[in-house]
């Protein structure tokens, strides 16, 4: 497949089936079957096109190269259910944390490193919750745990724990951070070596320094609402996120307020555009747009945020959509959106129907519409690669 060629690998967690498509065609290039990903974990960008992800059936990380004539490159066991997913700047050090899976409270503390060039892995005990995982530096790197009530960065050298003997001992962090309780959202900036937490007070952000990490000043959100999810747009070295305000009961979601954040850290500068009201949850940084899809009983849309305008897409309604009168997130279908930091293009999922649009970020227009041949239950979720688009500058799974 030619470098040039952006990709699509579009997994059903719920049947069990990654999709590879190429862009703009949709033309079907390769399929798994047997492979229920972890969602929540994501997709984690790595060096030359390749992509990583977690098996939760099978308790394993898969390297995909969906440029090679062979979509797996190799697997590695690891704990499960993977919660957040990260790699060191080099996409050599991998970390897996564990979460709630299909439970009603958090009750695993396991964590898997693991080093793709030498084939070790080790699995220690953290702490039970929630996890995110950021891997900072090169070399010698540190694995940052942003953990909730209490909420703490917790820092741990990786090759300390790569070096843990069987039986998955406790392992206790080499430095602390306090953070609020509420802490969701994690990013990290490579050229600077710092890590990026979101919470109510606003994105906290810390520097490596040596071993430990120093704390640096809040940036505020600017807004009564809050963000939930970080990204690191690698083109602009910006962060993105989503705020989301209003009443937080999910029988609410409808009233709910969405604003698009945009922060320079270079500048300090924030821009806040408005999204409308409803369901916007993850975003997809194009070349030269941010993409955002809202939910809402009163229509869907694809919305493009550029450097001068804001594009509003609208898109089909889903059978079994969110409604009024119920939650955003139980027994509903949503919509999983994907690009590249190498292409103009978008891809958006219709939830329960199998379908992808893949539409021209520069006109909003669609080029075409494939049909999976399994329904994309919840959305699914998606990776789009270029395969030197750069999108490995954010070694964060999404």
């Amino acid at each position: 497949m030619p470098a040039a060629t952006p990709v699509l690998l579009v997994s059903d967690h719920v049947a069990g089936a990654v999709h590879l498509l190429t862009v703009p065609d949709g033309a079907v290039a390769g399929r798994l079957t047997g492979r229920h990903l972890s969602e929540h974990a994501g997709f984690l960008a790595l060096p030359g096109g390749r992509v990583a992800c977690v098996d939760d059936r099978r308790g394993e990380l898969l390297v995909l190269d969906p440029f090679a004539e062979k979509l797996v490159e190799r697997t590695v066991p690891v704990a499960v259910p993977a919660e957040h997913l990260a790699c060191d700047p080099s996409g050599r050090r991998l970390a897996v944390t564990t979460g709630l899976g299909k439970n009603s409270e958090p009750w695993t503390d396991l964590l898997t490193v693991l080093d793709l060039a030498t084939g070790e892995a080790a699995r220690v005990r953290t702490r039970v919750g929630e996890p995110g995982v950021t891997v900072l530096g090169e070399g010698d790197p540190l694995v940052v745990l942003r953990h909730r009530e209490p909420g703490a960065l917790a820092v741990h050298r990786f090759m300390d724990l790569l070096a843990a003997p069987p039986g998955c001992p406790p392992v206790t962090p080499h430095a602390l951070l306090p953070l609020p309780d509420d802490g969701h959202g994690d990013a990290q900036a490579p050229a600077s070596e710092r890590v990026f937490a979101a919470t109510s007070e606003g994105v906290h952000r810390a520097r490596r320094k040596g071993d430990a990490l120093a704390a640096e000043a809040i940036i505020p959100w600017g807004s009564p609402a809050r963000g939930w999810y970080l990204r690191l747009d690698t083109r602009r070295q910006s962060l993105w996120t989503t705020l989301r305000g209003g009443d937080p009961d999910p029988l609410r979601w409808p009233d709910w307020t969405n604003q698009a954040w945009h922060h320079d850290p270079t500048t300090g500068r924030t821009v806040l555009t408005d999204l409308g009201p409803g369901l916007v949850f993850r975003l997809a940084l194009a070349r030269r747009h941010t993409a955002f899809t809202r939910v809402h009983p009163d229509g869907d849309e694809l919305i493009l945020v550029g450097a001068d305008v804001v594009r509003r897409c609208p898109l089909p309604a889903m059978d079994g959509a969110p409604r009024r009168g119920g939650t955003p997130w139980e027994g509903v279908q949503r919509r999983a959106v994907a690009a590249s930091p190498g292409s103009d293009w978008i891809a958006v999922t219709r939830g329960g129907h199998g379908e992808v649009h893949i539409i021209d970020a520069e006109t909003g227009h669609e080029a075409t519409r494939p049909r999976l041949t399994t329904p994309l239950h919840h959305g699914g979720h998606m990776t789009l690669r270029v395969r030197n688009d750069g999108a490995d500058g954010d070694p964060v799974g999404r």
